[in-house]
C-alpha cells in the first residue's frame, strides 16, 4: 500500500488555518520536526492507513517513512487537532496495536443459539515496519460449541512478526443463550378480594 502524504515546516507558536492540522515528527536519534498537514488530506489517508500502514511524509520534498502513533481531539467537536507521526528505521523493529478482524460464522451461534463475545480487539506485536500489516484474521467458524473459546495464541501471525501478549488471552468466546424464566402473573388485590368473595360464597350454599 503506498501512501503519500504532503506536509510543510511550521513555524514555532505559528497559527493554523482551518483546513490545516499541526504535527510533530519524532523517531529515535532524531530531532522533532513542527509541521503542518492539510486536514482533509490526512483524513482521507488515515482512513486507509490507521496505525499500522506506514505513510510517506513528504516535508518541502524531503520523504520520511512514518506511522501515526497519536491524535489529539477536540473534547467537545471531535474533531482531530494534532497528530503525532514517528518516523521509523526499516531495519529496526517497532511495536503496534495490529486490529483484529472477525470473519466466518460460527456453528454455535447459528444452531445452537450461542452468544459471540468479542473480548480483544487488537493486538500487541514487534516486527520490522515492512512486515506490518492492518489487520489480522480471526476465524469463528471453530466456534463449534457452546463453551467454545478463541485465544491470542490461535491468530496465524505472518513471517516476521512477534506477539507481545500472553497467548492464553482470550480473544472470544461463545456463552449460553440465556433463558428467559416464566414469571407468574401479578395477582392484584382487587383479584384477590374477588377470589375470597367466591369462597365464601361456596361456603353459604
Amino acid at each position: 500500500m503506498d501512501l503519500k502524504l504532503s506536509a510543510q515546516k511550521r513555524e514555532k507558536n505559528e497559527k493554523m488555518a482551518a483546513d490545516f492540522l499541526a504535527a510533530i515528527v519524532y523517531g529515535k536519534g532524531l530531532e522533532n520536526r513542527s509541521i503542518k498537514i492539510n486536514r482533509i488530506e490526512f483524513e482521507k489517508i488515515f482512513l486507509q492507513a490507521g496505525e499500522t500502514n506506514l505513510i510517506n511524509l513528504d516535508i518541502d520534498g524531503k520523504v520520511a517513512k512514518v506511522l501515526v502513533k497519536d491524535m489529539q481531539k477536540d473534547p467537545v467537536k471531535d474533531f482531530v487537532t494534532h497528530v503525532d507521526f514517528y518516523e521509523v528505521n526499516m531495519k529496526e523493529k517497532v511495536t503496534a496495536d495490529v486490529p483484529l478482524k472477525f470473519v466466518g460464522e460460527s456453528k454455535a451461534v447459528k444452531e445452537l443459539g450461542g452468544i459471540l463475545i468479542k473480548e480483544v480487539h487488537e493486538i500487541k506485536v514487534e516486527c520490522l515496519p515492512g512486515d506490518l500489516v492492518d489487520h489480522l484474521v480471526v476465524d469463528i467458524t471453530i466456534l463449534e460449541t457452546l463453551d467454545g473459546i478463541i485465544k491470542i495464541g490461535d491468530i496465524k501471525l505472518p513471517k516476521g512478526m512477534e506477539l507481545l501478549l500472553d497467548p492464553e488471552t482470550t480473544i472470544a468466546l461463545i456463552a449460553e443463550p440465556k433463558v428467559q424464566e416464566e414469571v407468574a402473573p401479578e395477582v392484584t388485590e382487587e383479584a384477590k378480594t374477588d377470589e375470597a368473595e367466591k369462597k365464601e360464597e361456596k361456603k353459604t350454599e
